[in-house]
């Protein structure tokens, strides 16, 4: 019996096991499809035709899977052969948290996949991913090896719906499975890390550890050293018992390089060689030491300007620059401001005991004009600053004003244009620039304390007297 007989007769009603079992799949869950070897639709459940919005009419076996849903991985379970037991998939405006299964004949052999949408509505794995959460931690041994070295994010966090958000998801979920080194590119505060973490737990070293080190962080002469381990007594204060650098901690799973930018000429040398031989020697000692290591570089530096300016390494760019991923920033991303938001909210409101925030028309488009050069870690900054000085959840355009510079404030000093007028030719002096903001913020602290100068000089992060001081300074 070939391939496809086999899919045709599991489907067969006829066939009462094969289709009471994928009856009682598709009554469990929002909908269900089936492919053949070459990804072809065999057969769709009325709940999933009803999710996809498909005329009754219409007739859709035999279609590529690709022309129906331009994003699914259907055909990469058919090509592998192996599961993916819990994936995220987007869907004109919605996120459908789908399973995918191969399908084999009596040989063995692969002849399709079954596809199955578990929840049409994320909030609802949550609760699941918060109990997995609670029951996996405390599992881990200390002391091992691999304690504290898993992974918190998964594409799951990866939050946004925009073009550039979904590019860049589905290029990444290309990239995990593979064993190739990943270059990410963006700005600071885009997610590079999570990003990483998320490719890591999608990756078939998803076991292993997954370890972070931030080059820029290391003075030159230490660098060597956390990357590569030393020997005992290797240099002056080295640690008796030797140390184990993060090459071989992360032996079998992943190493994320950030800011690799900002690395030394002497240790991107280093870093190629090992790059090359995939071996590492540690300081002080004549032991080679193997390594099997997937490394994820990340910067926010332009790494081909500074390999003209010859300040980066051109065949260490080049090999870093295999699987290169660009992240957008968020004012490229506007779009997901309002999922940004209610995502950042509901975990400081959690984190804050219940404390949450009113967002508003007004305040989505005030964020919509913001440019963000901090980016998605700005915005958390930002989300946390309103909550803790908002009154019972509400901003005032007075409050935000202090927290976004160039956000209009009614309450702010005025300075009048009339309608038509040109604006100055010159900006305000910087120093009298500060000392507007700074007026600014000790009014609506001082205001939302109700008059309380300790508690105002708290939120604000000041001592009491410094809070006195610049009152009597800026004459307030």
């Amino acid at each position: 019996m070939n391939g496809e007989q086999s899919l045709i007769d599991t489907l067969d009603p006829d066939n009462s096991q094969s289709f009471a079992l994928l009856r009682v799949l598709d009554s469990s869950c929002e909908g269900s499809i089936v492919v053949d070897r070459d990804c072809r639709i065999v057969w769709v459940s009325d709940k999933y035709r009803r999710l996809l919005d498909l005329p009754d009419q219409l007739d859709i076996r035999g279609l590529e899977i690709e022309s129906l849903i331009p994003n699914s991985l259907m055909r990469q379970v058919v090509n592998t052969g192996r599961a993916q037991l819990l994936d995220l998939m987007r869907f004109k405006q919605s996120w459908l948290v789908v399973t995918r299964l191969p399908l084999r004949d009596p040989s063995g052999k692969v002849c399709g996949a079954l596809g199955l949408v578990f929840f049409d509505e994320l909030a609802r794995l949550r609760p699941l991913v918060d109990k997995y959460t609670r029951l996996q931690l405390p599992v881990q041994k200390p002391g091992t090896k691999t304690a504290s070295r898993q992974t918190r994010y998964s594409f799951a966090d990866l939050i946004g719906s925009s073009n550039a958000m979904l590019a860049l998801r589905q290029q990444a979920l290309r990239v995990a499975p593979l064993d190739s080194t990943v270059l990410l590119l963006g700005e600071t505060g885009t997610g590079k890390e999570l990003l990483a973490q998320a490719i890591h737990h999608t990756s078939p070293r998803t076991e292993a550890p997954f370890i972070s080190i931030n080059t820029a962080a290391l003075p030159e002469t230490l660098i060597e050293a956390e990357l590569f381990g030393a020997a005992a007594g290797a240099y002056t204060g080295a640690d008796p018992k030797g140390r184990i650098g993060k090459f071989e901690l992360a032996q079998g799973g992943t190493l994320f390089l950030d800011e690799i930018g900002e690395m030394s000429a002497a240790a991107q040398s280093k870093l190629l060689r090992v790059l090359q031989e995939r071996e590492i020697e540690p300081v002080g000692s004549n032991r080679v030491i193997p390594i099997d290591v997937r490394v994820i570089a990340a910067t926010s530096r332009d790494l081909e300007q500074q390999v003209a300016q010859g300040q980066f390494r051109a065949d260490l760019y080049y090999r870093l620059n295999v699987l290169p991923l660009q992240l957008p920033p968020l004012r490229e991303r506007l779009d997901d401001l309002p999922q940004l938001i209610n995502a950042i909210t509901a975990q400081l409101s959690q984190q804050l005991s219940g404390e949450s925030l009113v967002v508003t028309d007004w305040l989505l488009q005030a964020f919509a004009q913001y440019h963000w050069p901090g980016n998605i870690r700005e915005l958390r900054n930002v989300l946390e600053r309103a909550i803790l000085f908002s009154d019972q959840g509400h901003v005032s355009e007075t409050l935000l004003a202090n927290f976004l510079p160039g956000i209009s404030d009614p309450q702010a000093d005025p300075v009048t244009v009339s309608a038509g007028a040109s604006p100055p030719l010159l900006p305000q002096p910087l120093a009298e620039q500060v000392a507007a903001t700074e007026r600014r913020a000790i009014r609506a602290a001082i205001e939302h304390c109700q008059g309380n100068k300790l508690q105002a000089a708290k939120l604000l992060e000041i001592s009491r007297a410094a809070l006195y001081e610049k009152l009597k300074r800026l004459g307030l």
